[in-house]
C-alpha cells in the first residue's frame, strides 16, 4: 500500500510539472537600416526552447508589418466597426456629412508595411512557410519533441510603415522611427495550444525571451531601446558612416527601439531600482523639455512604490522614448509622445511603467483577458499618481473615482459587453476601452471592498511571489485572493467578468430599523453605515452567503466607530432588514466609495 501511495505521489508531481510549463526563446538579430528607402535588411537566430508535453509540427511568427497595407484585417476593422480609432481614420467630407476613410487604405507603396521571408532554416535545412496576413506559418521537417529545443535561422526584408497606429516612421512629432511589433515574433504555445490571432489593433501574447540585437543604422542616428546597450562607448563615440547598437536583455517578451538624429539620452540610476533612460528629442518646445527633466524627479519614487506594493522590478533598465502615438509598454521600455504637461508626461510614464508588472513581469494575454492587463494597470497608476505626484493617501476613497464613474456611464449606456470578450472582437471601441481600462481597474479596487484593503496589499505581494515571470491568468490571481483571505471569490469573478450585470441597492429606515434591497441581479457583501440621533456611528457588515466567510473591520476608514457583523444575507433573497437599538439619523450604504453601485442616489437615506 505505501509503495502504491508514493507512485501515485510520483505520477501527481510529474503531471503538476507538466502542467506549470512555459515557452522560452532566445534571439540573436542583426538589423541594417537602409533609412533612404526606410527599409531594413534583417537577419536572426532564434532558439525555441519546447517546455511542454506536446511534439510541434509547426511553428508560427506574427509578422505585424504586413497589418499596414491596404485591404489587411485591420483595415476592413477600421472601415467597419461604428467608432474606430481616431489616429488611424480621417474625414475627408465635411462635419456636417462626414465620410470616414481609413488611414491604411490611403497608404502609397512606399509607405506601406511589410516583413518578407526570404529564407528559414532549421539546424540549417531550408523549411517550407506561408504566409496568411500577419502569421507565418512554417512546417517543420524535425518536429520540435516534449523537453528539447531547435534553432531556426531567418532572413528578411522589411519596410517600415508611415505610422498609422504604435509604430513606424515619422510620428506626429517627427520621430523617424518608432521600431515597434518590427521582427518576426514567435508565437504563443501554452495549455490551450497556438495562439494565432491576426493583428487587428489591440495588444499581445508571447513567450519569454532572451534579446541580443545589433542595429547598424547611419552615424547621425541616436537610439533608444530595451535592455542594456553593450558597446556605449561605440555607439557615442564611434565615427564613420554607420554605426552599430548592441543591445542585450534577458526574460522579456518584447523587444522595441527607436531612432532620431536628434534623439538625446540621459541618463538616472533609481536607488535599490533600474537605471533609467530618457531618451527624447533635442529640439522639443522649451516647455515641454522642461517636463522632460522635471518629470524625472518624480521616477524614483514610482519605482519605490511599485516594488512595495506590487514586488520588486527584475530588470537592470528601464527606456523612457519619445516616439509612437501616445503611450505603449514594451519589454524594459515604453513609447510615448513627449509634447506633454506635467501631469500628463508623468501619468503616461506611471501607467507605462507599471505595466512592467501587468504585462511584461506577469507576461499577461493581451488578446484575451486585456482587462487584466490595462485594468490593473490602470489601479497601480491611480495609486502611485496619488502618492508620488499628488502626495495624497494612495488607498484613499477617491483615488479611483473616475474608473467608477466611467464604469457607471458605460452601464447606463447600454452598449456594456462582457469583460470575457477576445480584444479584437467588442462592437465598439468605446466598450473595449471602457471595459479594459475602467471596468478592470473597478475589479481589484471593488475587490479590496470584498475582502479588506490589507489582505488586497497581501495578495499582489504573494502573487508576485508565486507568477513572477510566468503566463498567470485573472483566475490564478483570484485564487491567490481566496487563498490569503479565506473568501471564496468565483461568484464575484463569474458575474463581473463573464456577464454584464451590474449592481444597484437602495436603503430606507425609520427610527430603529432598516431596510436594504438588492434592485439587480448581482449580489455583494455591505458595509452599512448608521449615525445615531446622538452623534455616534455604527457600522454593520453584511457579508453574502456565497463568499464562506468575511472580512475584518477595516478601522483606517471608520475611525471612532461600532463594528457589528451581521448574519450573512443570503444572494436568492432581494430584501434585507435589521433592527438597531437606538434611534437612527441616517444610514449609508458604503460611504468608502468602493461598491460599484450604479445608482448610488438611494444609498443614503436621513430620516428628518
Amino acid at each position: 500500500m505505501k509503495y502504491i501511495s508514493f507512485v501515485l505521489f510520483i505520477l501527481s508531481s510529474l503531471l503538476n510539472a507538466q502542467s506549470n510549463w512555459q515557452q522560452k526563446a532566445d534571439y540573436k538579430m542583426e538589423i541594417h537600416m537602409k533609412p533612404e528607402i526606410n527599409q531594413y535588411d534583417g537577419k536572426m537566430a532564434v532558439t525555441y526552447i519546447n517546455n511542454s508535453p506536446d511534439t510541434l509540427n509547426k511553428i508560427y511568427f506574427h509578422l505585424y508589418y504586413n497589418a499596414f497595407q491596404p485591404g489587411s484585417l485591420m483595415d476592413n476593422r477600421l472601415k467597419s466597426i461604428k467608432d474606430p480609432d481616431g489616429r488611424m481614420v480621417q474625414n475627408i467630407g465635411t462635419k456636417e456629412h462626414p465620410q470616414i476613410v481609413s488611414n491604411i487604405s490611403e497608404l502609397k507603396p512606399n509607405e506601406i508595411g511589410f516583413q518578407k521571408i526570404k529564407s528559414i532554416q532549421q539546424n540549417r535545412i531550408d523549411l517550407s512557410f506561408k504566409v496568411y496576413g500577419t502569421i507565418l506559418e512554417v512546417d517543420l521537417k524535425t518536429p520540435i519533441k516534449p523537453h528539447s529545443k531547435t534553432t531556426f535561422n531567418m532572413t528578411w526584408e522589411a519596410q517600415v510603415p508611415k505610422i498609422i497606429r504604435r509604430g513606424g516612421r515619422d510620428s506626429r512629432e517627427n520621430v523617424a522611427y518608432s521600431m515597434t511589433q518590427w521582427y518576426p515574433k514567435v508565437a504563443m504555445y501554452d495549455k490551450n495550444g497556438w495562439h494565432l490571432d491576426e493583428y487587428i489593433g489591440r495588444e499581445f501574447y508571447a513567450p519569454f525571451a532572451n534579446f541580443d540585437v545589433k542595429i547598424t543604422i547611419p552615424s547621425n542616428y541616436v537610439l533608444g531601446a530595451s535592455g542594456s546597450l553593450v558597446n556605449e562607448k561605440e555607439a557615442f563615440k564611434g565615427v564613420g558612416r554607420e554605426k552599430t547598437w548592441h543591445y542585450k536583455i534577458n526574460d522579456i517578451h518584447d523587444f522595441a527601439w527607436a531612432a532620431d538624429p536628434d534623439f538625446k539620452i540621459e541618463k538616472q540610476q533609481v536607488p535599490n531600482g533600474p537605471l533609467v533612460y530618457y531618451v527624447y528629442k533635442n529640439n522639443l518646445e522649451s516647455e515641454y523639455a522642461k517636463n522632460w527633466k522635471e518629470a524625472q524627479r518624480y521616477i524614483p519614487s514610482f519605482f519605490e512604490f511599485m516594488n512595495e506594493r506590487f514586488g520588486k522590478y527584475p530588470w537592470k533598465t528601464y527606456t523612457i522614448i519619445q516616439g509612437g502615438d501616445g503611450g505603449m509598454e514594451y519589454g524594459a521600455a515604453t513609447l510615448i509622445t513627449g509634447n506633454r504637461s506635467l501631469e500628463s508626461l508623468v501619468g503616461v510614464i506611471f501607467h507605462e511603467g507599471a505595466h512592467s508588472w501587468f504585462q511584461h513581469l506577469f507576461g499577461i494575454d493581451e488578446t484575451q483577458q486585456e482587462w487584466f492587463d490595462e485594468g490593473f494597470t490602470s489601479y497601480a497608476e491611480a495609486k502611485a499618481m496619488a502618492k508620488v505626484f499628488e502626495q495624497k493617501d494612495p488607498d484613499g476613497i477617491d483615488v479611483h473615482k473616475g474608473a467608477y464613474d466611467g464604469y457607471t456611464q458605460y452601464v447606463k449606456s447600454g452598449l456594456q459587453e462582457p469583460m470575457s470578450i477576445l480584444a479584437d472582437y467588442y462592437d465598439h471601441n468605446y466598450a473595449y476601452a471602457i471595459s479594459a481600462y475602467y471596468k478592470g481597474q473597478v475589479f481589484p479596487a471593488q475587490l479590496g471592498y470584498i475582502i479588506g484593503e490589507d489582505n488586497l496589499k497581501k495578495t499582489f505581494k504573494t502573487f508576485y511571489n508565486r507568477w513572477k515571470l510566468d503566463h498567470p491568468s485573472y483566475k490564478d490571481f483570484v485564487k491567490t485572493a481566496e487563498d490569503v483571505s479565506g473568501i471564496n471569490l468565483k461568484w464575484y469573478e463569474n458575474l463581473f467578468v463573464n456577464t454584464t450585470r451590474f449592481i444597484d441597492y437602495s436603503v430606507t429606515a425609520n427610527n430603529k430599523e432598516v431596510a436594504i434591497l438588492n434592485k439587480s441581479n448581482f449580489a455583494m457583501p455591505l458595509d452599512v453605515l448608521v449615525t445615531y440621533t446622538d452623534g455616534t456611528k455604527e457600522l454593520f457588515y453584511i457579508p453574502i452567503n456565497a463568499m464562506r466567510g468575511a472580512k475584518s473591520f477595516e478601522e483606517k476608514y471608520y475611525m471612532n466607530t461600532k463594528f457589528t457583523q451581521l448574519k450573512d444575507w443570503g444572494w436568492t433573497q432581494p430584501k434585507y432588514t435589521f433592527k438597531v437599538e437606538k434611534d437612527i439619523k441616517s444610514v449609508q450604504i458604503d460611504p468608502t466609495n468602493r461598491l460599484a453601485d450604479v445608482n448610488v442616489e438611494d444609498n443614503i437615506f436621513i430620516i428628518n
